[in-house]
């Protein structure tokens, strides 16, 4: 009811109006472009084909995750198939790479011409990246091997009845172009819209499709299992929102400083250490992982007379609740390293500890420096521990809670897209209650006062936004930026 509440004030709102109208509106273009077929492709032969594969089951393809990624377009070979994905791992390989390169290092600690410079250099390596992934992707549409276990092929039912030079050059062409255009889509709505705009594309792609696997098990199975399922998945989502709401405050105190004749500082605050502080991107690395395998024995694997490292990929590295766990296991293993890697190189408490120190700062009970360094390590390690088994734990349980139920085969909702889907979510009323705020605390601030009655001013901020930024007082220090 209350964030019912706080869209109707911001549709109220002029500003925030024209804001959440340009979202909408880029949200519509992106669903536009996802279900468009691409050039070159037979549009009745792919609906046969994945009419093949809804009927199999959703999980049935190795796929079905990365066709989640691209909003359901992956599967159906439209002009956004390759979707969001080739960003995003363009992203977390720059930012991984500027902890190890001392001139992507310095870039980042420059102001607004730095932080250009390495945008920048994200868009070519997603341009290389989409022009990689688009080869091999229309290669598997040509040889029919993007539905296996169909009788989909390169002569029956073929997905590219004219498999020309000329016709894989414009498909590959067509989709490296749609995956820029996102790419711009996105810039656009971060800057004019509500939002990160890849994380509102990517929340746009897993919603559109976790609707029509409702409603297939709703189709398929009828309303108890359906009821059955939305139950199980809303315990999860209430899990979920409750660790990612949860942080340890480290209070910070500042010391009073004298600027001519006045007097600042003397707040005290708190650095807030999330949990989940490392967000979805671990559980991304692993996915990724262990998607490379399965991909590789789809372009090089012989389906009629499979090679022994394709069986073995085929019998440890498929997820199936009643199958070997070996699956399950390396996701959880690999998902709790990420985590403990991410968060090494995202939060550096001895460059916290500096800033605390640099403005006059001490946590309560600790000399600046190296101690306080030492104890935000220490803090950081314990939240890591509970953090990583967390997500291990999300990102598998969806998938084996409607397996055991027996709708996993046509439910596929992983702990990724879960996570997406609340994550993208909260910090968006987040970031439309922030900009209310701001709002109403300018309109509070242009009141005049009353003739012989006290003066209107707002308060200082206290406290830290989930984002990681410590906020300080009026004149006081800067924001410290943890991540």
């Amino acid at each position: 009811m209350a964030t019912a509440t706080r869209f109707a004030q911001a549709f109220r709102t002029p500003d925030l109006r024209k804001k959440l109208l340009f979202t909408s509106v880029i949200i519509v273009v992106f669903r536009f472009g996802s279900a468009l077929p691409a050039p070159g492709i037979s549009a009745a032969n792919v609906r046969y084909c994945s009419g093949l594969e809804t009927s199999r089951g959703a999980a049935a393809n190795i796929y079905a995750v990365l066709n989640i990624f691209s909003g359901n377009s992956l599967l159906h070979v439209t002009v956004f198939a390759l979707g969001i994905m080739p960003y995003i791992t363009a992203s977390i390989i720059v930012q991984l790479l500027t902890q190890v390169i001392p001139r992507l290092q310095a870039l980042k600690d420059q102001d607004r011409a730095g932080q250009a410079k390495i945008t920048q250099y994200t868009r070519y390596l997603t341009v290389m990246l989409a022009v990689i992934v688009s080869a091999g992707y229309v290669q598997l549409a040509r040889s029919g091997n993007l539905f296996p276990g169909t009788d989909c092929s390169a002569v029956s039912h073929p997905l590219i009845p004219h498999p020309t030079a000329l016709t894989i050059a414009t498909m590959m062409i067509t989709m490296v172009a749609g995956t820029a255009v996102i790419m711009w889509m996105g810039e656009l709505v971060t800057d004019r819209g509500i939002g990160n705009g890849m994380s509102v594309m990517i929340f746009t792609s897993v919603v559109a499709v976790v609707f029509g696997e409702g409603e297939r098990i709703y189709l398929t199975r009828g309303i108890p299992m359906t009821l059955t399922a939305i139950a199980a998945v809303v315990a999860v989502i209430a899990v979920v929102v409750f660790i990612e709401q949860a942080q340890r405050r480290i209070p910070v105190q500042y010391a009073k400083r004298m600027t001519g004749r006045r007097v600042y500082g003397g707040a005290t605050t708190y650095i807030p250490v999330k949990v989940n502080q490392a967000g979805v991107v671990p559980v991304i690395f692993a996915s990724s992982l262990l998607a490379i395998p399965q991909l590789a024995a789809s372009l090089l694997g012989n389906q009629d007379r499979p090679p022994g490292w394709v069986a073995w990929t085929d019998r440890y590295l498929v997820p199936s609740v009643h199958g070997l766990p070996a699956y399950y296991l390396a996701f959880f293993v690999l998902i709790v390293a990420f985590t403990y890697f991410y968060v090494s190189i995202t939060f550096n408490p001895a460059e916290v500890a500096g800033n605390i120190r640099k403005y006059g700062g001490f946590v309560l009970g600790l000399r600046p420096g190296p101690p306080t360094a030492s104890y935000l390590s220490y803090v950081l390690t314990r939240l890591t521990a509970a953090g990583a088994v967390y997500l291990a734990v999300i990102a598998m349980l969806p998938m084996v809670v409607l397996d055991m139920i027996g709708v996993g085969s046509q439910f596929l909702f992983s702990g990724v897209s879960l996570l997406i889907m609340v994550g993208v979510g909260l910090d968006t009323v987040k970031q439309i209650e922030s900009q209310l705020q701001q709002l109403n605390y300018a309109g509070f601030l242009r009141q005049p006062a009353k003739p012989g009655g006290p003066a209107i001013s707002a308060g200082p901020a206290r406290a830290a936004g989930p984002g990681g930024e410590l906020a300080g007082t009026p004149g006081g220090p800067a924001a410290l930026t943890l991540s």
